[in-house]
């Protein structure tokens, strides 16, 4: 198993993708290009990906507040069924959810790209992948729209 040390190196790599062009532009976001299909160079490609999982993780943000939200009419009021304990059992399996989400894919999924230029899209795509998946499966369950 890969420890847990090379993720400040994957940190710092992605802070300096995204926070030096940032800063060099005077705190302007870096521009997408029009179309994120047609991103060209390793740069736009992770600005797109970027971007697509900054929309992802607010809708997942967005969902597990309504859930937690809808539990008091769920909950049962009898232990280990009342609020407090639902409520619980769902930050518990998001902590895990999400400690799972970033060892697949900053971990495991880094392995097939060793070290090659695709690698961060490659994590970025995962994490969206994962977070829509994670997204759809709370809408299900607390039958959120």
């Amino acid at each position: 198993m890969k420890s847990r040390s090379s993720r400040p190196l994957f940190q710092l790599f992605a802070l300096l993708l995204f926070a030096l062009p940032v800063a060099a532009l005077g705190g302007d976001d870096p521009p997408l290009p029009a179309d994120c299909t047609e991103a060209m160079s390793t740069f736009e490609m992770n600005a797109c990906a970027g971007a697509e999982f900054e929309k992802a993780d607010v809708e997942l943000n967005r969902v597990y507040k309504e859930a937690v939200a809808s539990i008091p009419d769920m909950a049962t009021g009898e232990q280990p069924f009342d609020k407090a304990s639902w409520e619980e059992a769902l930050r518990a399996s998001q902590r895990a959810w999400i400690a799972f989400r970033d060892a697949e894919c900053e971990d495991h999924v880094e392995m097939f790209w060793a070290g090659g230029s695709g690698r961060t899209v490659e994590i970025i795509g995962c994490k969206t992948e994962m977070t829509e998946q994670r997204t759809k499966d709370l809408k299900q369950r607390y039958e959120i729209e």
